[in-house]
């Protein structure tokens, strides 16, 4: 279905997270791959050799700091030199750093928002141009639940996600006459590191195991009481990217155990 178009996928640089899980089913579709994140090593660069054995399709990994627009800017402008233009964006990178929002330091809320939000917006700054002059693309904005709704002690995670549902909105109408979409997803409680991560730093600021904190939060929230396995947010994406989807433009779509049909 993707044969011959490219892909830019942010915060694809572990596994176990909804990034490559999005890479790995646009690759089987056909498309070419561009994963990006701030780790070095080994390891992300395996995450790509990987996605070439198994689907036949070009895979690479750049490293970027996406938490400075002219980082991001210098990741599209590679994988234009490397690929061509790109086809589809799709905007994964994130951070938290749980503290009720009087503890926040300011440093960590100037992070949050620049690698949550502003560096979707820089990448799309930079890719839009080319998708509007071949008329396709596909923007796709990983957003969260929490982009919905609001929840206690995450107030800088839950400010970027809601301005990146907003964008997402801007970017739709703007785009609406031309073959471009802009979408969002909002994953719930995913099994990803971020999350396991997240819930070590909750359980500490609450004064309870991390067990206990991960029970509470699935029982407060996610009433289907699972965690979204990434591979359904990467089955989200690929049928975002088909032509089916082509009048689904600036919708924020929750995939998160019903915690937003309450």
């Amino acid at each position: 279905m993707l044969e011959g178009r490219i892909a830019l996928i942010t915060g694809a640089s572990v596994r176990n997270g909804i990034g490559f899980a999005v890479a790995e089913a646009l690759a089987k579709q056909g498309c070419a791959i561009v994963l990006a994140g701030r780790r070095t090593g080994e390891g992300p660069a395996a995450l790509a050799s990987e996605l070439t054995d198994r689907y036949g399709v070009r895979a690479t990994y750049r490293t970027a700091d996406l938490s400075r627009g002219s980082e991001v800017g210098r990741l599209v402008n590679l994988a234009h030199a490397a690929y061509g233009a790109i086809d589809i964006l799709i905007n994964n990178a994130g951070t938290n750093y749980p503290n009720p929002v009087h503890a926040l330091p300011p440093p960590k809320w100037e992070e949050i928002i620049a690698v949550n939000l502003s560096s979707a917006y820089y990448a799309i700054h930079h890719t839009l141009p080319a998708m509007r002059d071949r008329n396709w693309g596909r923007i796709i904005n990983v957003a969260s639940t929490l982009g919905l709704v609001g929840a206690a002690n995450v107030s800088a995670y839950t400010a970027s996600k809601h301005g990146v549902i907003g964008l997402t909105k801007a970017v739709a109408l703007e785009t609406a006459t031309t073959g471009v979409t802009c979408n969002a997803i909002c994953p719930g409680f995913s099994d990803t590191d971020l999350l396991e991560r997240n819930i070590g730093e909750l359980a500490e600021i609450r004064g309870v195991s991390r067990d206990e904190m991960a029970g509470q939060m699935m029982r407060d929230s996610q009433p289907s009481g699972v965690m979204v396995p990434p591979g359904d947010i990467g089955a989200l994406a690929s049928f975002l990217c088909s032509e089916a989807a082509g009048q689904m433009r600036g919708v924020a779509i929750p995939v998160d155990g019903a915690w937003t049909a309450r």
